[in-house]
């Protein structure tokens, strides 16, 4: 094992004085083709070229002397820290930092980023990537060959959002450009970049409409709007469809799950009210109805509670077709031919709702054979006026949900 392991952060600035005594004791250097160019990489010393990470750690963990890993920015987040801490390789490392790529990426932009999203985009998590990039207003995403600015511009088709895009920071061939969503496939970028996602109000509005500063918490704030899920109706301006009562909205979004890197799908959005709530819990939605009044409704509804949400206005099962793929979807209207449509994308959970037992069937025999596993229960509120304890609203419903076992959650 080597006796010395020093992870060496470089931010396009001169070394530190204890970065470049490591480096200048090191008998084996491990980093990218740029950091392996610079002058204080000693003659005699082995060098890696940094493809796997996993595959350099095995080589330091087999070197018997002293070994420096070169990365760009801080290593330590979203780097190489953690692979080289993994227990299946036994190294102890010191961690000379330099400032992050993103970081650097807002200094360049001349913007605060205590209150942005930071995403990894491979080939992998891509989707993910722009679904976070959906969801919020101001979002990080370090990139990587095939993942980069053109695939995120292209997968956020139908989206209006503002890239800045910092490609090489650090070297004599930095720049940064600012364009629009839709015009970053125009270009070919260099790697590294960073791509710095901006759309829609940014950070909770304060008295006579300025924007609050003095956050406590990085990224989105969870204490923004009123507390709890399945809100009450009135906070929806009251009139909500059968679809939509208090406590079958709970059951949906229990059984739904939406998070951060989903995209769900509301299809039949009514109010908004299903959709808010799943964008509250920080996914990317996009919300479905055939009705012009509905779609305008929930525009003001997701305005209301600042969340981000893609409404198209079409009728399913063919309004869908050109949707982006779907992690969870709630059917809230359009019956078994849109259920049947939308098991055929193979989400990993649907759910959904129908006033009779036989419409419950037919929708889950429907599920079972596109191979979910389905769960049906009968829903039934009562609200009571508890000045005089008399019935004053009854719901009953139908809630089916259906389970991809195939699909990871």
């Amino acid at each position: 094992m080597a006796d010395r392991v020093t992870v060496i952060g470089w931010d396009g600035s001169p070394l530190t004085a204890a970065a470049r005594a490591a480096l200048g004791a090191a008998t084996l250097v491990a980093g990218a083709a740029h950091h392996l160019a610079l002058p204080e990489v000693p003659p005699a010393a082995e060098r890696i070229r940094l493809g796997s990470v996993a595959l350099a750690a095995r080589r330091i963990a087999g070197h018997r002397g002293t070994a420096v890993v070169l990365a760009d920015g801080d290593p330590g987040f979203f780097g190489v820290v953690r692979t080289l801490r993994a227990p299946e390789f036994g190294l102890e490392v010191e961690v000379v930092p330099a400032v992050s790529s993103v970081a650097t990426a807002f200094a360049r932009a001349g913007m605060p980023w205590d209150d942005a999203q930071v995403v990894v985009a491979h080939r992998r998590t891509l989707r993910r990537a722009v679904n976070v990039c959906r969801a919020h207003t101001k979002v990080a995403v370090l990139t990587s060959p095939g993942a980069g600015p053109a695939e995120l511009g292209l997968l956020l088709e139908g989206v209006h959002r503002t890239f800045v895009i910092c490609e090489e920071l650090g070297t004599t061939r930095e720049q940064v450009t600012v364009v629009t969503s839709d015009k970053a496939a125009d270009h070919t970028w260099r790697d590294p970049n960073v791509v710095i996602v901006i759309g829609g109000p940014v950070g909770p509005v304060g008295p006579g409409g300025a924007t609050d500063g003095g956050g406590w918490i990085a990224g989105r704030d969870p204490g923004t709007g009123p507390r709890g899920w399945a809100l009450p109706t009135e906070l929806y301006g009251g009139d909500l469809g059968e679809g939509e009562a208090e406590l079958l909205r709970a059951a949906q979004l229990a059984r739904l799950g939406p998070r951060v890197g989903d995209l769900v799908w509301d299809i039949g959005c009514g109010s908004g009210a299903f959709a808010t709530e799943a964008a509250r819990a920080g996914a990317a939605v996009i919300a479905v109805d055939r009705d012009l009044a509905a779609c305008a409704r929930t525009e003001a509804t997701a305005r209301g509670f600042r969340v981000q949400l893609q409404i198209v206005r079409g009728t399913a099962p063919h309004v869908l077709e050109n949707l982006p793929e779907p992690d969870v979807v709630r059917v809230g209207g359009g019956g078994a031919a849109v259920v049947s449509a939308v098991a055929d994308r193979r989400p990993q959970r649907i759910v959904t709702h129908a006033a009779t037992r036989d419409a419950a069937e037919l929708v889950g025999r429907d599920l079972t054979e596109h191979g979910y596993q389905v769960e049906c229960a009968l829903v039934q509120s009562v609200e009571l006026d508890t000045r005089a304890w008399t019935e004053t609203e009854r719901s009953v419903a139908f809630l089916l949900s259906g389970l991809l076992p195939d699909r990871t959650p």
